[in-house]
């Protein structure tokens, strides 16, 4: 069976402090019906003053998705009052990815750690350097040092994590608590370049390229060895569509189409011609984007169908680009209900 993930990254060109209240709480209440329902992960992001109110603060979001998700039912409590065992949440948050640079490196290490602790090890975290030098204007970062800076920030995580004293900037500190996860928490190097590659080796950790790079991933293994390091990649399939479940494709195409190419024009005005992922689109009309494929609206049946191929992973994003919140829901009680049923045996 294919590995199952909900991507929110909360995007709403409409919103009002109103509306985006809730529909970060929809989000939560999916979360927590995803968990119940056996899907492996919820994906989220981060992007930094984009007018979109694209999700700023991921770890915080992670925070809030493992507390719906872990003892929150009152079936769960009326167990555990009659003696019964408390199994807790299963899903995972996959942050995809940090903005490294960014961070205070301390202060990350802490936080990772707590939310490793809180969720019983179900944090993932994709480090990444970005591509937006207005982000790092915007928080005084120099954007000419993010790969000093990225260095820095990996070195700091995996310092701190031991829970001995270390030596930062020509001090020693010391960080605590010690997450749950050892020898550390999930972290993985994101990117599309050789330096990206070469980093994650060099620090023997997970490689996460953001598209299906099979070059990218060879040049990685040849590091790993230049390095005497051990590492794995995480690779995107060649085809990664984000969908999205629905009765009838077409009046969703005619509908809602508008949202998911607000999504895919925003990201893509964000990337230079030299930046390469699974979910870059160059489309410019609805017509467009539906044909070439980053996005589906796919029945239940289609999405049996296709879940039945060559698939590494079914990406649902319920509440793509400011998607309605009650059609978001219906999408996910589609691939709940008629679709992961199906799957369990193949």
């Amino acid at each position: 069976m294919p590995t199952t993930v909900v991507r929110f990254n909360l995007v709403d060109p409409a919103a009002t402090p109103a509306s985006l209240s809730e529909r970060y709480r929809a989000a939560l209440e999916m979360a927590a019906y995803a968990d119940d329902r056996g899907i492996a992960t919820v994906q989220t992001e981060e992007h930094h003053g984009a007018e979109n109110s694209w999700i700023s603060s991921p770890f915080t979001f992670a925070g809030a998705v493992f507390g719906a998700t872990q003892g929150h039912s009152a079936a769960r409590s009326a167990s555990l009052r009659g003696g019964g065992r408390e199994t807790g949440g299963r899903i995972a948050v996959t942050v995809s990815a940090i903005i490294g640079p960014l961070h205070d490196p301390l202060r990350l290490a802490e936080d990772i750690a707590v939310l490793d602790l809180l969720s019983g090890g179900r944090l993932v975290t994709v480090a990444g350097i970005g591509y937006r030098p207005e982000e790092y204007e915007q928080s005084g970062v120099d954007w000419k040092r993010r790969g000093t800076l990225q260095d820095e920030l990996l070195e700091t995580l995996l310092a701190a994590w031991t829970g001995e004293p270390f030596t930062y900037r020509g001090r020693t500190v010391r960080i605590t608590p010690r997450p749950f996860t050892q020898p550390h928490p999930m972290l993985l190097v994101g990117g599309s370049s050789k330096a990206a590659a070469r980093r994650a080796a060099r620090f023997g950790l997970p490689f996460f390229p953001s598209a299906h790079l099979p070059e990218l991933e060879a040049y990685y293994t040849e590091q790993l060895a230049a390095h005497g390091t051990e590492g794995w990649t995480m690779m995107p399939a060649a085809v990664t569509p984000l969908l999205h479940i629905a009765d009838d494709p077409d009046r969703t195409w005619a509908e809602h189409g508008e949202h998911f190419l607000h999504e895919a024009r925003t990201y893509a005005s964000w990337q230079s011609k030299d930046i390469r992922s699974a979910v870059k689109s160059a489309a410019t009309t609805v017509a467009e984007l539906r044909a070439e494929g980053v996005y589906r609206v796919l029945t239940p049946e289609e999405c049996v169908a296709y879940a039945k191929g060559d698939v590494g992973s079914l990406v649902l994003h319920p509440l793509v680009g400011g998607m309605p919140v009650d059609e978001g829901w219906r999408s996910l009680h589609h691939f709940c209900e008629n679709v992961l049923p199906r799957l369990k045996d193949k």
